[in-house]
């Protein structure tokens, strides 16, 4: 059975981890630079060749770019919580200075829902589990 772990490029590796650990509870596990390796490019020395952190639960990997990237919209970050409060304190971290694409609320199949753009170009959806069904 595979197991899948987000890995995100950034620009700025240190700081978009300490952003997701702040907003989502969790520390980073361990930062490697390019310093670190053999033969280290001394333009590349203190960019991040490979961060673990755990953020909500999950394990994450990042890395600084070594190359120009565009974020696209071909995909999300699901974070799916058990309690309303959980996931509505997460949505309200992950939008700071980012983008609300649809606010987080009830929707009509019975869990709650939103969507936005953090401040490094990361879109999430967040939502809390579905509802039982209530007794007929």
């Amino acid at each position: 059975m595979a197991k899948l772990t987000p890995y995100i490029f950034s620009e700025d590796a240190k700081s978009q981890a300490a952003f997701y650990t702040e907003a989502l509870g969790g520390e980073i596990l361990d930062v490697m630079t390019f310093a670190d390796g053999p033969d280290p490019n001394p333009e590349f020395k203190d960019k991040v060749m490979h961060l673990s952190l755990k953020a909500a639960g999950i394990l994450f990997y990042m890395c600084d770019s070594m190359w120009a990237f565009e974020r696209g919209n071909g995909m999300a970050l699901s974070l799916e919580f058990p309690a309303e409060a959980e996931a509505y304190a997460a949505f309200d971290k992950l939008a700071e200075g980012g983008k609300i694409m649809e606010p987080l609320k009830k929707q009509f199949w019975g869990a709650h829902f939103g969507q936005l753009e953090d401040k490094y170009g990361i879109i999430w959806q967040v939502m809390t589990e579905m509802a039982a069904p209530e007794p007929s």
